[in-house]
């Protein structure tokens, strides 16, 4: 199946071979261990290390319900009114679909994928860089796209990539569209990081965001055998990183990604001043910097309190 595909999820291996994702998940580690894949992203690739990307086509096959998700709990992070910028990829792409009903929203982008989810919203303003299509994530890279960003200022950012860890922040596969994350980071005073579990200790060729530099990192609950991604949440919370976990009340089921799902348990909208690092709260307070900060909840405190354990 990888052979014919590219790529590959857990969840689509465990259909076809009629067993559980944890049986498969085994199995998949030990045909990387002979070298004749790479897990990647809740799936599997053709091995090719650092320098190897999937294309669209495969990505969006994977890690779709977690993805659904992150962009239901991303979205009320965007206020009416707000400029934005949001970079490419399958995750943005959801969050785009769902920020489609925000009044007054200006959305600056790279990705043809994320304008054309939000090619029909009258009310949102869409701004998309210059530059050279790169076709396998329908963005547009390369100086020109750089060259445009230059001098723009807006209160976020809204970024994904292939891969994040709390040494090296987000990273991803290609110098191109490396270099284009980084210039709509610094026009951003507040840089959201959208990634599923499947990415949190992975690490890939090119740096994109710094650790200290990610305000927030929202993501999905990591499965309970998942020790890699909950060590690697700690770490990123221990460095001042704030943490909204999409859990499944988030997303809505059967969601069409209008543009109108609100999660059930919406973040603090704390929107920093141009050059300010971290959001205090109101009344002095300490910066949010775990998944219970974000939610104080007994489950949620219940579940940071095992990250610390492990």
């Amino acid at each position: 199946m990888v052979r014919a595909n590219g790529a590959v999820s857990l969840r689509e291996l465990a259909r076809v071979v009629q067993t559980s994702e944890v049986t498969v998940r085994r199995d998949v580690r030990a045909l990387e261990a002979e070298g004749l894949l790479d897990r990647r992203h809740g799936g599997a690739v053709l091995p090719g290390g650092f320098t190897r990307e999937s294309g669209f086509p495969q990505k969006s096959h994977l890690a779709t319900a977690e993805k659904t998700a992150i962009a239901d709990l991303a979205a009320g992070l965007v206020e009416e009114g707000e400029a934005i910028v949001v970079g490419a990829g399958t995750t943005t792409q959801e969050l785009a679909r769902r920020l489609a009903r925000v009044p007054g929203l200006t959305v600056v982008t790279n990705s043809l994928l994320v304008a054309q989810a939000l090619a029909h919203a009258n009310r949102v303003e869409v701004v998309m860089t210059g530059g050279t299509l790169r076709g396998s994530n329908y963005a547009l890279v390369g100086s020109g796209a750089e060259q445009s960003l230059q001098g723009l200022r807006v209160s976020r950012a809204f970024l994904s990539g292939s891969g994040l860890t709390a040494e090296r922040g987000l990273s991803t596969s290609n110098m191109l569209s490396a270099s284009v994350d980084r210039a709509l980071v610094q026009a951003a005073a507040e840089v959201v990081v959208l990634a599923d579990h499947s990415k949190l200790g992975t690490d890939t060729m090119f740096q994109t965001v710094p650790t200290d530099v990610i305000t927030r990192l929202v993501t999905d609950e990591p499965p309970a055998h998942d020790d890699r991604a909950a060590t690697e949440l700690q770490a990123l919370a221990d460095q001042g990183v704030q943490i909204a976990v999409a859990g499944a009340g988030s997303a809505s089921a059967g969601s069409s990604g209008g543009g109108d799902s609100v999660p059930a348990r919406q973040p603090r909208r704390d929107v920093p001043l141009p050059g300010q690092r971290r959001t205090q709260l109101p009344g002095g307070g300490h910066p949010l910097r775990s998944a219970a900060a974000m939610d104080p909840g007994p489950e949620r405190s219940a579940r940071v309190a095992d990250l610390r354990r492990r």
